[in-house]
């Protein structure tokens, strides 16, 4: 028994097929580890079977979705190769899960191996936590969040814009973190996705999407409460780096429009809607904007324009421009 905290979920997990478990462990950047499942709010069992799971008598609900409340079945669930047998059973959710791809979705899982090493990890153990956690009222946001002396920073902007290089500039420096991408947030909280640091450049650690590499985030704790939101933008060649207020209604949109341009979850929405749909729970979509509106509002915000080149720590930041 393995056991893991993501998204504010307790995971449990039993994988009877080796090299899968593997992938999971790589998935939660080495912190799926020997545990007991005192305390576990989602159970995840990777069976070593490779037959359908029995539907005999269930309701179609949709293409490859089935249903006999609260209980669902999916097949190939985001186009991964994993059909999942979801059950909710009080304050736990049951997810079963079979590898049986087809051979197109078994041949492009052998040749990109890090795409499956993620989306393996996101289907089977990270969005049943997400999915799970929204029914608690917290909901995905893609946003870095970082602790250090002067403050808890959220950062938020669209891929690529340079968070996980902030927010490990900041683990250099002393920082701790929840999160490198992704966080399931209420209006006070956010609580980290539990998966490996994606930083550019390096030979060391497991190659990743866009020309990056996976190394562990050390010095991660399981929630933090951010005491200021801050998007992050990229500077032109030139430019200083440049702080100014922002206004909650523009910081929200921002939190909004980063969190549904992630391609980490890009497959989670129609998961969770299934999921919904087919249970009878939670909402159909989570509550983002809400939440990103409640946030924005109890917050100070502001943007940060980052120079090129090598960058601080994000207080560092905000310290040089007067804004920390």
């Amino acid at each position: 028994m393995r056991a893991v905290t993501t998204a504010g979920e307790r995971v449990g997990v039993d994988c009877a097929v080796p090299r899968l478990l593997e992938l999971l462990e790589a998935g939660t950047g080495g912190e799926l580890v020997e545990a007991s499942a005192a305390g576990e709010t989602v159970h995840l069992e990777v069976q070593a079977d490779h037959r359908p799971f029995e539907r005999d008598g269930w309701t179609l609900i949709g293409r490859g979705a089935w249903a006999v409340p609260p209980c669902v079945l999916i097949a190939d669930a985001c186009s991964s190769g994993f059909d999942l047998l979801v059950e909710p059973r009080g304050r736990t959710l049951h997810v079963a899960a079979r590898y049986r791809p087809r051979p197109a979705i078994r041949g492009a899982n052998m040749l990109l191996a890090s795409r499956f090493r993620l989306l393996a990890a996101q289907t089977l153990l990270h969005y049943p936590a997400l999915w799970w956690a929204s029914l608690r009222g917290r909901v995905p946001l893609h946003v870095s969040v970082t602790s250090g002396a002067d403050g808890v920073s959220m950062i938020a902007g669209p891929s690529g814009v340079g968070k996980s290089t902030l927010l490990a500039a900041g683990l250099s420096h002393g920082e701790i973190a929840t999160a490198d991408n992704v966080c399931a947030c209420d209006s006070r909280t956010a609580y980290g996705l539990v998966e490996p640091l994606r930083v550019q450049g390096g030979s060391a650690g497991p190659t990743a999407p866009h020309g990056r590499r996976e190394v562990p985030l050390t010095g991660r704790v399981p929630h933090l409460d951010p005491d200021r939101l801050v998007v992050l933008r990229r500077g032109t060649a030139g430019e200083s780096t440049a702080v100014r207020p922002i206004s909650p209604d523009e910081a929200a949109r921002e939190l909004v429009a980063g969190t549904y341009m992630a391609g980490e979850l890009r497959r989670f929405w129609p998961l969770a809607a299934t999921l919904a749909l087919a249970t009878g729970l939670g909402p159909a979509h989570p509550d983002v904007s809400g939440v990103a509106a409640a946030l924005a509002a109890r917050l100070p915000c502001v943007e940060v324009r980052v120079a090129h080149g090598s960058p601080a720590p994000i207080s560092e930041l905000l310290g040089m421009a007067g804004a920390a």
